[in-house]
């Protein structure tokens, strides 16, 4: 049989941690129809998730599969990176950005089984400041938010992210940046500093609506400081995926970019909150990751 390492994280998404022996079973059951034998890992810290896909990467095992959210998934991909074993994503965080981009099913049974059988394909990775992600960085109040939604104690999902923002986006002070992307550079005050390399951060919510996970590109998106009804008028349009760029709203494309800030910055990648200096460095490194994907 081949050999696969699953990876769930108890506590991304609602209620798995009630049910985790169920969630074991059907990984067993599932992948083992179609003849994969499963060695099933449970995270109990943010690291986990990187070092079991190491082991798998290390084991020469067939596939690895992470069944929660984002940092989930970017600690997995992080460790798989670069290499021919391909990851496979079950659904399990509260927004799910990139499963979402990937079209992978909602159930568990069914997502298990496009593991098993799905196409491979090459995804591209973003680095900012030295850690990889696959969907979106961010830097500025969308790390605040990002680290805010990380403790442990935070209620999660959609309405977490909401509670989040508004905790903290009374109190936040925009800060300045210089940006350097191509050719072109920026000066310019920001709420927050978006890099995508997927479409949405999830739930619907689409940050960049041309992102695309395989052409080599990532977009960067600006939020300038603006009045809150300036913002509640492009939630919508945020949701509907036809965000574009108007005054306040600078978008930018290229595969390397350098921002510097005024002080020290903090940032995420894929939600997971990160330290860097006073310059961040961000590229792109082309299909880098294999991922299982339904048979187009």
């Amino acid at each position: 049989m081949k050999r696969a390492t699953v990876i769930i994280n108890p506590i991304a998404g609602p209620g798995r941690a009630r049910t985790i022996n169920a969630c074991e079973d059907l990984a067993r059951t599932t992948l083992a129809a179609h003849g994969f034998e499963a060695n099933v890992r449970v995270t109990v810290g943010p690291d986990d998730s990187r070092r079991f896909a190491e082991e798998a990467l290390r084991a020469n095992e067939d596939l690895v599969i992470a069944w929660g959210g984002d940092g989930t998934i970017n600690g997995a991909a992080s460790a798989l990176a670069h290499s021919k074993l391909p990851l496979a994503i079950i659904r399990g965080g509260s927004g799910n950005g990139l499963a979402r981009d990937l079209g992978v099913p909602h159930d568990p049974a069914e997502a298990f089984r496009v593991a098993a059988t799905g196409a491979t394909r090459a995804i591209d990775a973003g680095e900012v400041g030295g850690s990889l992600f696959f969907n979106v960085a961010g830097i500025g109040l969308d790390a605040r938010i990002a680290a805010r939604l990380a403790s442990p104690d935070h209620r999660r999902g959609l309405a977490g992210y909401v509670l989040a923002t508004l905790a903290e986006l009374p109190r936040y002070q925009p800060n300045g940046y210089s940006i350097r992307i191509g050719h072109e550079s920026l000066e310019t005050k920001a709420m927050f500093i978006a890099i995508a390399n997927s479409r949405q951060y999830g739930n619907g919510a689409q940050i960049a609506p041309i992102a695309r996970l395989d052409d080599g590109i990532l977009e960067l998106v600006v939020v300038q400081p603006q009045s809150g009804l300036r913002i509640a008028l492009r939630i919508p349009a945020f949701f509907r995926g036809t965000l574009s760029e108007r005054p306040g709203l600078v978008m930018r494309r290229g595969s390397e970019l350098q921002i510097r800030g005024e002080r020290p910055m903090s940032f995420h990648v894929d939600g997971e909150p990160r330290r860097g200096g006073e310059i961040l460095s961000v590229r792109t490194h082309p299909r880098a990751l294999l991922i299982k994907v339904q048979p187009a």
